[in-house]
């Protein structure tokens, strides 16, 4: 069988290092530093495989280009499919593999860092030192200990994240229709959103992006919520809305708020924008706060996890060109 030609789009340095080493000599990897959409999609034609990652274009115009040019597989290197029409996949008989639940230590442990900095004002701290001033004014922080974290979404990440909140001493509580089960055996408690927002002092959100979840904390949800909460976000951007949040951090009622991702992240993130005038002004009045930490959609990002996600896109891959059940196939429900 002949080497498969791959076209990863939206690939770094550090992907394409670890593509090379978790390919094979029957899959070849030209990677592209460019974000895949409708007009890049061209840069695939005559390529079976494309490989894409969170913030492509994978609408309809994109996927109808790739088919037309004799691409059937769409390998996603991470686990969110909210960027892709899946109508559109099915109808031009495109299948669709993701990496599910990748790198969920790495985001758990990431979600950890973004409360733990915010609740001991480490950026300003760290700042504060550098400049040779060492008084401790402004600079108080709260202890985790006998805190309630809530947390939207029980799955792999969010179940990871409770545990280790357990063990500084907090109460967990978990709103999720299916895992609850799986939640409850590990000590946490199974509640509805509106009591969770009620009594959490720390919200965490670990759910996908779905049409009903789309804006699932906006101006009605953070009413609910006590005045100081903090409020982490490493799942999806969309997830919030981010100017119902920054009036919230503007009215005192959201004490901190911790974020690695961003509903506009796509025209912003992974790129070096430090010489330009960022044009997003709700993101830059944002991070002007000094109760607002931001990472640039970095929770997933460790040795470990791109050495996990490079080797499932490769299994994906092989599974499809050997014909094999498609393990990790994406289905339009």
């Amino acid at each position: 069988m002949n080497a498969v030609n791959i076209a990863a789009f939206s690939a770094k340095a550090y992907d394409h290092d670890f593509l090379l080493q978790a390919a094979n000599e029957y899959t070849r990897f030209c990677c592209y530093d460019v974000a895949l959409n409708p007009v890049t999609a061209s840069m695939a034609k005559g390529i079976q495989v494309v490989s894409a990652f969170v913030n492509d274009d994978l609408g309809r115009e994109t996927l109808e280009v790739l088919a037309n040019g004799g691409t059937e597989l769409i390998s996603l290197r991470c686990a969110g499919t909210n960027n892709v029409d899946l109508s559109a996949a099915k109808e031009f008989g495109l299948a669709v593999m993701n990496v599910p639940a990748y790198a969920p230590h790495a985001v758990a442990e990431h979600t950890i860092a973004l409360m733990l900095a915010l609740g001991r004002k480490l950026p300003r701290a760290y700042n504060r030192v550098r400049d040779g001033n060492f008084s401790l004014d402004g600079l108080l922080g709260f202890d985790f200990h006998g805190k309630t974290v809530g947390i939207i979404g029980g799955g792999k990440i969010g179940r990871l994240v409770g545990e280790r909140l357990k063990a500084f001493g907090c109460q967990i509580l978990v709103a999720d229709p299916y895992n609850g089960e799986q939640c409850e055996k590990l000590g946490f408690t199974s509640v509805d959103l509106e009591d969770l927002y009620s009594q959490s002092d720390l919200i965490s959100l670990h759910c996908p992006l779905l049409d009903s979840t789309r804006h699932l904390i906006d101006r009605q949800a953070i009413a609910k919520m006590k005045p100081g909460v903090m409020l982490i976000n490493t799942s999806r951007g969309a997830l919030i809305d981010t100017s119902a949040v920054l009036s919230a951090l503007k009215e005192h009622h959201i004490g901190y708020l911790g974020l690695d991702v961003y509903e506009q992240e796509g025209s912003l993130f992974f790129e070096d924008h430090s010489t330009d005038i960022i044009q997003d002004d709700v993101f830059q009045r944002l991070i002007t706060l000094p109760n607002v930490l931001v990472t640039g959609h970095q929770a997933y990002f460790s040795k470990g996890a791109l050495s996990h996600i490079s080797a499932i896109t490769v299994t994906n891959i092989m599974e499809f060109i050997l014909d094999k059940p498609l393990s990790n196939e994406v289905r339009l429900n």
